[in-house]
Parts: structure tokens; C-alpha cells; sequence
């Protein structure tokens, strides 16, 4: 039952956490309504991984079902040197049992069509940027970049790393560069080096490779490499990875060959360093990359903003007191969604590495570490923690 005090939400951001906010306040009664800056909400972006504890949330959302008729389940998540040598194979497929919903790889523009077209009724506008905002003891107005205003009980920052309303909370704080770029791209491929449900990662010196299937005979890559923050496409992509990636195991070479130069994206890489105490303040708090920017390096960013969804929204409904909900919400996310910036963190600065010996000592820590504990570590850091909105009895 939604609260005595809170009705109207205003939502800054139709990304994939926005939306999936919007989506579960909408079930909770409320009314959201979503600003997005872009004329038209996305389509586009990268490939994603979502972890069984985000496919839980998309199920109680209404739309996991939706979202399988196309994105492929994972069933095996293979860890290698980038000349084949195997580290350690994950079986993520067994979470299906465990939990009642698969680990998926899944194009953004799926999740994110899948999520926009369960929201009732005119939720989302479009070519409306959140700039500031202002708030009292019984409301929160925002300002858009055209000067009209609206007001809400509560106000949800969720438009990313360079969030407007986080500058309204915090200040403007500059976001961590990582000291790594990222190239990905989509080919149309079949292969049979690629087996359905299956994510290769593959580390070099200092450059990093993955690929995995969004969709039959779709695949999505990511290469990563270090370098300095600021740079743009050079003229002729596909030829610079595939020098970069000169001598790499199969289908590396032809998974670049089959990608159209115009479907390859570049972005440097950037998070923040945790947050200490809350995110927002009063009837205002954040969501997703606003509160907590995640690197891909363990794929829970989307995941996590999921989880805000769903959290915020169930508190939001359970106390009638919005203040006290929105700090009962932060309570519960910040020490979750810092240990995986953390961890996020960690491995991207493992993968960085350039140094022969390093590497070697990088190689071997995979080899011996991965498969023993840092698998099981995982799942139940990151994937146990969902088990509340699982389907079947989880196993002991």
C-alpha cells in the first residue's frame, strides 16, 4: 500500500534503472513519472550481462519472460590467457536450479524496450533534462534545461555517472577515470569455437578481450586496452584492433573481421569511489550510476540498479514517513553496491596489468584461486544475495 505521504515520483533518467523504478513503484501504486534528456529513449549500447539476482527482479517486474524470448541463458562463463590457455570455466547455468531464473546475455536495447513497454499509461517524457531542483517539508520541485519546473513527493536521481541531481546533493565531484578504454562492437557470427550461453573472457599485457552471444548469431565483444582519458575514434577501428589483437586465440580474428566498423563504440572507462554515508538528502536520493558507478568488470551494474529498484520501491510503499524510507534504502544499498565498486575495481586493476611478471602472477592466482573460491565467493556475494525473490526452495 503506498504511503500516506507519497504519491507522485519524479524519476530523473529512462535508462534501465530508471524505467525498472518506474516500473515497480507502478505496481506498488504510485504515480512515477520519468524525465528523460533524449528526444527519443535509446535503443542502442552494448551487450549486457544480467546475473540471475538482476533476471529475479526482471521477474517481478513482469518482464523476464519477455526479455528470454531473445537474450540467450548463460550456461558457462570461460576465464583464459589470450593464446587459450584456460584459468578456470564458471557453470553459471546450475543457478537456474538454484534459483528459479537463469544468468543472461542480453542486448541494452532488449532489456531496455522490454521495460519501457511494461509501464503504464504516458510515464516517460522524452527531451526533458533534470537540471536542479528544490525541496520542502512537503515536496520536491525540479527545474528542466527549458525552464518549466514540476513537482513531486519524492525525487529519484537516477541519470548516471554525471548526474544532475547528484551535483544538486554533493557538489560537482569529478568521477575516477580507471586508466583503460573500451572498444565493443556487435557481429553477426555463428561459430563453432562460440557455444550458445557461453561468455569468454581472454587477458593479454595490459588489454583485455571478451565476447559472448546476445541472441542467436548475434555477438557481442569488448576490447580493452590502457591508455589516457579523452581520445576518439581513430579513422580506421577495425584495423587497430586487430593489430591489438595480432595472434590472439580463435575467433578472436574473426569475430573483428564479421563487425561493421559503424557498430564499434569507444568510451573511457569511469566509476567513483564508494560513498560513505548516504546518497541523498531529505525526499531526494539516487539510483544506479548516479549513487554507485560500477565498471563492467563483474557485470553487476545494471543488475544493481535493479536491485535499488525494487528496494526503494518496497520501502518507499512499507514507511509513510518519505524521508525515513529514502534512508531506510540507502541503509540497505550502500554497504551492497560499495563492495561491488570495490571488487568491480580490483579486477579491472588486475587486468591492467603489463608487467611479465605480474602477469605470470595474475595467471597463476586465476588458475588456482578462481575455481576454488572466487566463483563460490561470488555467487553467494553477489547472486545469493537475490534469493529472497526466488522462485524455488535455494539450496542449502
Amino acid at each position: 500500500m503506498v504511503g500516506t505521504q507519497a504519491r507522485r515520483v519524479l524519476i530523473a533518467g529512462g535508462g534501465i534503472g530508471g524505467l525498472a523504478a518506474a516500473l515497480a513503484l507502478q505496481h506498488r501504486g504510485f504515480d512515477p513519472i520519468v524525465f528523460e534528456r533524449s528526444e527519443t529513449l535509446r535503443d542502442g549500447g552494448a551487450g549486457l550481462h544480467i546475473w540471475t539476482n538482476g533476471t529475479l527482479i526482471l521477474d517481478q517486474l513482469g518482464v523476464a519472460d519477455e526479455v528470454l524470448k531473445i537474450a540467450p541463458a548463460q550456461e558457462i562463463c570461460r576465464f583464459a590467457s589470450s593464446r587459450g590457455e584456460v584459468f578456470g570455466a564458471w557453470d553459471v547455468g546450475s543457478f537456474t536450479a538454484k534459483y528459479g531464473r537463469p544468468t543472461i546475455a542480453v542486448e541494452r536495447s532488449v532489456l531496455h524496450r522490454a521495460l519501457r513497454e511494461a509501464l503504464s499509461g504516458n510515464v516517460v517524457r522524452t527531451g526533458a533534462e533534470v537540471v536542479s531542483f528544490e525541496q520542502n517539508d512537503t515536496g520536491v520541485t525540479v527545474r528542466l534545461a527549458d525552464g518549466s519546473t514540476d513537482t513531486g513527493d519524492v525525487l529519484i536521481g537516477a541519470d548516471g555517472i554525471n548526474s544532475a541531481v547528484r551535483i544538486g546533493l554533493h557538489g560537482a565531484e569529478k568521477p575516477r577515470y580507471n586508466g583503460y578504454i573500451a572498444w565493443r562492437g556487435k557481429a553477426a557470427l555463428t561459430h563453432d569455437l562460440i557455444p550458445p550461453g557461453t561468455f569468454h573472457a581472454l587477458f593479454g599485457p595490459g588489454t583485455r578481450f571478451t565476447y559472448y552471444d546476445v541472441a542467436p548469431g548475434v555477438m557481442h565483444w569488448m576490447s580493452v586496452a590502457n591508455g589516457p582519458a579523452g581520445g576518439a575514434n581513430e579513422p580506421d577501428m577495425k584495423a587497430l584492433l586487430a593489430e591489438r589483437h595480432r595472434g590472439w586465440v580463435d575467433p578472436v580474428s574473426e569475430i573483428l573481421a564479421a563487425t561493421p566498423e559503424s557498430d564499434i563504440i569507444r568510451s573511457d572507462v569511469y566509476d567513483r569511489r564508494p560513498s560513505k554515508k548516504r546518497w541523498g538528502r531529505d525526499r531526494v536520493t539516487l539510483l544506479g550510476d548516479a549513487a554507485h558507478p560500477i565498471t563492467f568488470n563483474i557485470g553487476q551494474g545494471a543488475c544493481q540498479a535493479l536491485e535499488d529498484a525494487m528496494i526503494l520501491a518496497d520501502e518507499l510503499a512499507a514507511t509513510p514517513d518519505v524521508p525515513s524510507a529514502l534512508r531506510l534504502y540507502e541503509q540497505q544499498r550502500i554497504p551492497r553496491t560499495a563492495a561491488m565498486q570495490r571488487t568491480a575495481w580490483l579486477i579491472g586493476q588486475m587486468g591492467a596489468v603489463e608487467n611479465p611478471a605480474l602477469i605470470q602472477l595474475r595467471q597463476l592466482v586465476m588458475r588456482l584461486a578462481w575455481p576454488k573460491f572466487a566463483f563460490t565467493a561470488a555467487e553467494r556475494d553477489q547472486i545469493s544475495y537475490a534469493a529472497r525473490w526466488a522462485t524455488v526452495p535455494t539450496a542449502p
